[in-house]
């Protein structure tokens, strides 16, 4: 078993990375360019083998329930992570850029109504166990050039979609200004992410039980 200090490692690492790229999506006026280079983060994340909430929940059916700690503390090191990135680039010379725009997505984001915000962390939850699973897929059979579509095509359609996704909010919210309005808001679309990412796995388990 992996110990907590080597997961919450990772799980920061992984923090960080989602937070340049949602620094960069909120840099750049053209929102496909914004959306592909966003997808840097989850690419080096798979690279280097950090820990992703998003790309790990989906595999809960798939594991023994200790697995679970190992989301939980990935989980806490993402917003540990995001938080420190913000904190970071709040303190540069385009930080209060990056704020006003953070501010102005997370009040469209929480904003919406609560049947909406879950549909929308559902569909990311989906595609982010898509992006994990196509690398994984592809590593296997060495198929290179193909991971690298099989990862940046899902974030791509999450972010250009408007889907919801628990960890990059995180950034947007600790980027805006840090509010306990926040808290209920995240854990909602940490639950639609957790169930969007699962629907597979759990699918693909009653399919092979015929």
């Amino acid at each position: 078993m992996e110990s907590f200090k080597s997961i919450l490692a990772k799980a920061i690492m992984s923090g960080i990375l989602i937070g340049i790229g949602g620094t960069v999506f909120l840099s750049v006026d053209n929102k496909f360019l914004g959306a592909f280079l966003f997808s840097l983060g989850l690419f080096t994340i798979v690279q280097f083998g950090f820990s992703l909430f998003t790309g790990k929940v989906g595999y809960i059916p798939e594991n023994k329930p200790i697995y679970i700690r190992e989301v939980l503390i990935t989980l806490l090191g993402n917003v540990i992570g995001t938080g420190l990135s913000a904190l970071l680039i709040r303190l540069t010379r385009f930080g209060s850029s990056i704020q006003e725009k953070a501010a102005a997505s997370m009040e469209t984001k929480m904003g919406d109504s609560i049947p909406s915000q879950l549909i929308l962390a559902f569909f990311c939850g989906m595609l982010m166990y898509i992006a994990v699973e196509n690398a994984k897929k592809c590593r296997e059979k060495q198929q290179d050039t193909s991971a690298v579509f099989g990862i940046v095509m899902p974030v791509m359609v999450f972010i250009l979609c408007g889907f919801n996704h628990s960890v990059a909010d995180c950034f947007y919210m600790f980027a805006a200004t840090p509010t306990l309005m926040g808290v209920p808001y995240i854990a909602l679309i940490v639950l639609g992410n957790a169930a969007g990412g699962m629907t597979i796995p759990l699918m693909k388990k009653l399919f092979d039980r015929r």
